[in-house]
């Protein structure tokens, strides 16, 4: 007869393997053969490229003379006036830091600031869409139009957004899509709850009856439970 603690078990462990090793962003079209460059001469102006970053896909839009668009959270601006601070490559630092603050910009970096050490794939979404793309002259002249701050959200505005709007005329994100599926595939799975309610329990045996500790756990368990 199998144990509900060994299965409540098992389950976390599960759901701790897919948050390891989810890919926050990822195209949905991954597992399919895609077409990596490395000579800028192959690129034309409104060329939508993509690279893959620690944890997302980043996007942007080609301009010619080695100048990519591209939208980046960079904390920076908020910060200092110094342009030529600002110009530089943005670091991974400043970009975390500017996705928490929500402060963005449409920036030109070149080629290879853009790919940070990735490999680039070209209009690669092309085939995710059942309208074709715009001129490449118009596409390069949206991102032109669109330089400097903008709003900025992790999900809802990001640099995909940005892209599929130069390129498509409205924009979209398949990460953003992805992700939403599968955070609603977790919490649509009972399991959850009691995985939920079980660290809520625990939790409390630790540090007691205390309302800003229990009333979380219930309120999540409760959510959960009629989410699934």
């Amino acid at each position: 007869m199998k144990s509900p603690l060994l299965d409540l078990l098992f389950l976390f462990l599960d759901k701790l393997y897919f948050v390891a090793n989810f890919k926050l962003f990822s195209m949905p079209d991954e597992g399919q053969e895609a077409t990596h460059y490395q000579d800028i001469s192959i690129f034309k102006r409104g060329d939508l490229l993509q690279v893959s970053r620690t944890l997302f896909v980043h996007f942007g839009i080609y301009l010619g003379n080695n100048k990519v668009a591209h939208l980046m959270p960079d904390i920076l601006p908020a910060l200092s006036d110094d342009k030529c601070l600002i110009e530089k490559v943005v670091t991974n630092k400043r970009l975390i830091l500017g996705v928490l603050a929500k402060v963005a910009s449409i920036r030109v970096d070149t080629v290879q600031d853009f790919a940070y050490g990735g490999s680039i794939i070209v209009n690669e979404m092309d085939s995710g869409f059942k309208t074709k793309p715009l001129s490449n002259e118009e596409v390069a002249q949206r991102a032109e139009k669109l330089m400097g701050s903008t709003s900025y959200s992790l999900l809802w505005d990001n640099c995909e957004h940005f892209v599929t709007y130069c390129r498509y005329g409205f924009p979209v994100s398949f990460q953003t899509d992805k992700f939403c599926e599968t955070v609603k595939r977790i919490i649509r799975d009972q399991r959850s709850v009691f995985v939920s309610a079980a660290s809520g329990l625990v939790l409390t045996l630790c540090l007691g009856l205390d309302p800003s500790t229990t009333l979380p756990c219930l309120l999540i368990t409760f959510t959960l439970w009629m989410a699934s």
